[in-house]
């Protein structure tokens, strides 16, 4: 799905779908800039900024692709918006390995500038009684944290990642995630955005109390 926007003096913007990204090219008469944006990692909510809708990355500030709004006339312009923020959702959801759905409604779009305020320290949210913990769901996790962030500087999560997806129904493995976890400081908000699955893991804790 393709949408030209033209101006007067001043170029065309191309914004172009394919597949899992948008290709953006803007056109002068002097010079030529080009940017491809990976789908997964672009926040679906734009923020109106006018004459612009702008699309920001879900971690970094600042927009990434800025669209002139209504152009070149609001029925392509919005069948256009509609598209990416729909490829946006599905892309992300589909690299998280989550199914629609999965995930409490607005979550795919959060940017976590800080980490969720659990009810209680999540040291106290370990009980016993075991349930399901997704083996894929953790392998997904650690491919887009170390994909996206410093593995170095998460490299106690990461190990703990991989020590409870070797035994997912260890809880002494359980209560090393968490405390990994807890370390993070102000990293949560950064894992939480790449990796949404620790989010629903410590939300609902698989050895909670009956």
């Amino acid at each position: 799905m393709k949408l030209v926007q033209k101006q007067p003096f001043r170029g065309t913007r191309e914004f172009e779908i394919v597949d899992t990204l948008v290709h953006f090219r803007m056109k002068t008469a002097f010079r030529e800039n080009t940017l491809t944006v990976d789908l997964a990692m672009l926040n679906p909510e734009p923020v109106v900024n006018k004459p612009l809708l702008e699309f920001h990355s879900r971690v970094k500030s600042g927009p990434t692709l800025s669209l002139l709004i209504d152009k070149p006339n609001a029925e392509e312009f919005n069948a256009f918006i509609d598209e990416l923020r729909r490829r946006a959702r599905q892309e992300y959801n589909a690299f998280a390995g989550l199914k629609a759905g999965s995930l409490p409604e607005g979550m795919a779009a959060n940017v976590y500038e800080e980490p969720p305020d659990f009810a209680e320290p999540a040291q106290h949210r370990i009980a016993k009684s075991v349930k399901p913990i997704s083996i894929e769901g953790i392998d997904t996790t650690i491919q887009m944290l170390q994909r996206y962030l410093d593995a170095e500087e998460i490299k106690p999560f990461l190990t703990a990642l991989e020590t409870l997806k070797a035994e997912p129904e260890n809880e002494s493995h359980f209560r090393q995630l968490v405390t990994a976890f807890d370390a993070l400081g102000p990293r949560q908000g950064a894992v939480l955005t790449y990796a949404p699955y620790i989010n629903i893991l410590l939300s609902d804790d698989p050895f909670e109390r009956p």
